[in-house]
């Protein structure tokens, strides 16, 4: 007997795939120009674009694999956890839903503007990671967009034989891609491009489409994940305050911990301390991605201030 799909439950639709964007942008400190730069050359900011060629669906164009496995990595962060529970991966790698019908649901989410925003800023954030790691320095916007289109593997291989040699054509190193996507590996009168000249096309590209969708700034360029709230830092808490916390006081700030009962004494040495009597694993909370003790605390400080 099929079992129904599960009640999917998101954040209130927002006015515009914009303000999606800038949302997700302010969850995860990926810049936002960059991600509307990417949703323009995706789908022109069409919440609901479909290819034709193949499954891709959404602001953002994810294929089925890549958004199951971008929710499996994030859903729970964000809300998704019934979604993230039912994806599982095989020993090659495939991501699997057993139930037909919450698989429908989950892929139906790609045309979500928020919940598409959000899984494009976590993967571009896992790109961003990927990258640095490999290539030794900051990673650009036109850097996340060549994992974008050519998986990180990929992406990694482009940039690396781009830095030893510029001009190298593209389509040897990438036969399938150039099939699939002869356009941007060779020119109208069918010369192989080089690597630099696809790179920088693309760089072109995101710009362009981050001005024709309401940016302020240059999305190909380099730029550092921030935390969009101010953080400081307490016995190993990365404590998130509201811009309107005492004007950033750092009596006030102190105080105000004090009161709510955190118990700071030994954090970073045994790796756990409380917050209001329930445990909490200090060298795991981290700013940028929210957790039930993180909440706790953002909730008990806002009371505090009788917000």
């Amino acid at each position: 007997m099929m079992r129904a799909a599960p009640t999917v439950t998101v954040a209130p639709a927002v006015a515009s795939p914009q303000a999606a964007i800038q949302r997700a942008s302010s969850r995860t400190g990926i810049d936002f120009n960059y991600l509307l730069g990417q949703a323009q050359i995706e789908s022109g900011m069409q919440t609901h674009a479909r290819a034709r060629t193949s499954s891709a669906t959404g602001l953002y164009q994810f294929i089925d694999q890549s958004w199951l496995g971008v929710v499996k990595r994030h859903g729970a962060e964000h809300g998704l956890g019934w979604a993230a529970d039912s994806i599982r991966q095989t020993g090659s790698g495939r991501f699997t839903v057993a139930d037909p019908a919450t698989r429908r649901a989950i892929l139906s989410l790609r045309t979500d503007p928020q919940v598409a925003s959000i899984m494009a800023a976590e993967h571009a954030a896992d790109n961003k990671a990927g990258l640095e790691q490999s290539l030794g320095r900051e990673a650009t916007g036109t850097d996340l967009y060549m994992a974008h289109f050519l998986g990180l593997g990929g992406a990694r291989k482009f940039l690396s034989a781009m830095q030893d040699n510029p001009s190298r054509t593209a389509a040897s190193m990438f036969p399938a891609a150039a099939q699939a996507n002869r356009s941007i590996f060779y020119s109208p009168d069918g010369r192989a491009r080089g690597l630099s000249e696809i790179y920088d096309r693309f760089a072109g590209k995101l710009d362009r489409g981050a001005q024709l969708a309401g940016g302020s700034g240059a999305a190909s360029g380099s730029f550092s994940v921030q935390p969009t709230v101010e953080t400081r830092h307490y016995a190993g808490l990365d404590v998130i305050l509201g811009s309107g916390a005492a004007d950033g006081d750092d009596t006030w700030i102190e105080t105000t911990l004090a009161n709510l009962n955190v118990v700071r004494g030994g954090a970073r040495g045994a790796g756990r301390t409380t917050l209001a009597g329930h445990p909490v694993d200090a060298d795991r909370i981290n700013a940028l991605r929210p957790t039930p003790e993180t909440a706790r605390l953002a909730y008990l400080m806002l009371a505090n201030l009788g917000a």
